[in-house]
């Protein structure tokens, strides 16, 4: 049994072949009955017009020059500063920072502190006693390690009754 059917039925073939040669052929075609547009009569576009080519008196182009830089810049007068007041967005102040507790200002200093110790005594090559390097690196992990724990899950304390996007 042959799966080449050359009647278009099948798939690939010479009716698809003639289909698509026949949308290629009517693709510049206007769409409707007999020639007619779709879309009303006023709304059809004007055949662009032909240009003649030849300078363009319209469009001017003139080199680039900076602008002349006064001697004294006299002060703004009020109006001015009026204006630009008016012309330019002033963000509110922003919020004041939140006070940490005592415990949270001490894992932030030994987060930073252990590390900042142990660089500045070797960048100024000062030995490093092994006691000094092994409390530096036990402030640091310690200091991170109470910042991760008081995370915490829950709600935060200002939150109000609106939980927000809560799966």
């Amino acid at each position: 049994m042959s799966t080449d059917k050359a009647d278009g039925a099948g798939t690939g073939g010479a009716g698809d072949e003639a289909a698509w040669q026949d949308l290629v052929a009517r693709y510049a075609l206007p769409s409707g009955a007999a020639g007619v547009a779709p879309w009303p009569e006023r709304e059809e576009l004007a055949p662009p017009a032909t240009h003649v080519p030849g300078p363009d008196r319209a469009r001017v182009v003139r080199p680039a020059t900076q602008p002349p830089v006064p001697a004294a810049s006299p002060r703004p007068s009020a109006d001015a500063a009026d204006d630009t007041a008016e012309d330019h967005f002033i963000p509110p102040p922003p919020p004041p920072l939140p006070h940490l507790d005592p415990i949270a200002k001490g894992a932030w200093a030994a987060l930073f502190g252990g590390p900042a110790y142990l660089l500045a005594t070797t960048l100024l090559g000062w030995t490093i006693p092994g006691w000094a390097a092994l409390i530096a690196v036990v402030a640091f992990v310690s200091g991170f390690t109470v910042l991760v724990l008081r995370l915490g899950d829950g709600p935060s304390r200002g939150a109000g009754p609106d939980d927000g996007a809560v799966l």
